[in-house]
């Protein structure tokens, strides 16, 4: 018998993953069809997460998810543990059973992990357990891209190729920065990013996530096993571009004459817990990885 009292498991008790979707679509409306995005693409949060729930009556209240995220921070190969999906019925709140699964979890998670990170618009719920806001920076670089020969297509995952195109690329990508970076991950990423437009230059076998505002590239995330510079990208792409925003370090991007400013994501805040080497460094945890 675990020792742990909230402590679950997907694969032992299938029937928990209803309950608890039953609990995050109110919580996170819209959350429930992003999931089953993810699972049509084959990398299902459930495959991935340790789930902490309490229940009252055979209904969830109170969830806190775990996930492992296989990490590049200043240059060293880290996994870090990935605190998503924390929700409490609206009726249960304030009885203190939202500290209690907390506090088993954390209790979980440091026999475990070194570093602690999650993403939230409301960091007060977890400074009381040691976690900290760790400033973020956007990135800005004036060009004149005149625009070239498109070479960059949408993905469709309903075509087998490109699901395992999207597979072979998240199993094999370099990590976009080596200050903050993401390796070998595809939970997350399916669910950030599988129900949005993805596009694929073959010639640079890479895959970005970004999109186009008048003559604005702004980059989020690429997929590839080789960084490539900026230069390379914006060549394939057929509009003229004058400015890029970039939502990760660009130091892999060959780029000169960068500005950076402090940026919340998404109104959200981006909080760790234990050791975070990359803390004082300028740099955004790419929205792909965003848990």
């Amino acid at each position: 018998m675990s020792q742990y009292r909230f402590k679950q498991s997907f694969s032992a008790e299938p029937s928990i993953s209803d309950k608890l979707f039953d609990l995050m679509e109110v919580t996170f409306p819209g959350l429930t069809s992003l999931a089953e995005c993810a699972r049509k693409l084959g990398a299902s949060r459930e495959t991935a997460s340790t789930p902490f729930i309490r229940f009252h009556n055979d209904i969830a209240i109170t969830h806190v998810g775990v996930l492992e995220i296989p990490m590049q921070i200043m240059g060293e190969r880290v996994t870090v543990g990935g605190v998503h999906g924390v929700a409490t019925r609206a009726e249960f709140r304030r009885r203190g059973y939202y500290r209690e699964v907390m506090e088993e979890v954390l209790g979980y998670c440091d026999r475990i992990y070194e570093t602690l990170v999650l993403t939230t618009p409301q960091p007060e719920f977890y400074l009381p357990f040691g976690f900290r806001v760790v400033e973020e920076h956007i990135f800005k670089i004036k060009c004149d891209s005149t625009g070239s020969i498109d070479s960059f297509r949408i993905l469709d995952f309903t075509d087998t190729k490109d699901y395992t195109l999207l597979h072979r690329l998240l199993e094999t990508r370099a990590p976009v920065s080596n200050i903050v970076g993401v390796v070998k991950e595809k939970p997350v990423f399916c669910v950030n990013e599988g129900s949005r437009t993805l596009y694929y230059a073959e010639d640079l076998d890479l895959i970005a996530c970004m999109e186009i505002e008048d003559t604005r590239l702004h980059l989020f995330d690429l997929v590839t096993p080789q960084i490539c510079s900026l230069k390379n990208i914006l060549t394939k792409i057929s509009q003229p571009i004058e400015e890029v925003v970039i939502y990760f370090s660009p130091e892999l991007l060959d780029v000169k004459d960068v500005e950076s400013f402090p940026h919340t994501f998404d109104e959200t805040v981006l909080m760790v817990r234990g050791k975070f080497a990359a803390e004082g460094e300028k740099f955004m945890l790419p929205c792909s990885a965003r848990c």
